[in-house]
């Protein structure tokens, strides 16, 4: 049996390295275009529907924390973005109005990981 492309593990898997290469101190030197941010911004946004398809027991154990810590550093490795200045180059994979998205999509990275 394979595992699917984009099981949840892969999305939370997409969103922690997303969030390690955007930290102060990462020094990896793999390329990551900037066609890839989108990728884990869209990973990211999916983890929030499957959150919201699960129990309350799984929302306030180990996968929603696991989320909400996660989420809290990448608030700590970006800032507001009010202007959407990424999204020439990011764009969500879904025509959704901006007031749907996730707050993921109007924030930036401090560090940029692509420019690496």
């Amino acid at each position: 049996m394979t595992v699917p492309v984009y099981s949840v593990a892969d999305r939370f898997a997409s969103w922690e390295r997303l969030v390690r290469r955007m930290e102060p101190g990462w020094d990896g030197d793999d390329f990551y275009p900037i066609s890839a941010y989108g990728n884990d911004l869209d990973s990211r946004e999916a983890l929030g529907l499957v959150m919201r398809a699960l129990p309350e027991e799984a929302v306030e154990g180990p996968p929603g924390q696991l989320l909400a810590r996660l989420d809290a550093r990448f608030r700590a490795a970006s800032l507001p973005d009010p202007e959407r200045s990424l999204r020439p180059w990011v764009r969500p994979m879904t025509e959704r109005p901006e007031s749907e998205l996730g707050e993921w999509w109007g924030r930036k990275p401090l560090r940029i990981p692509w420019a690496d």
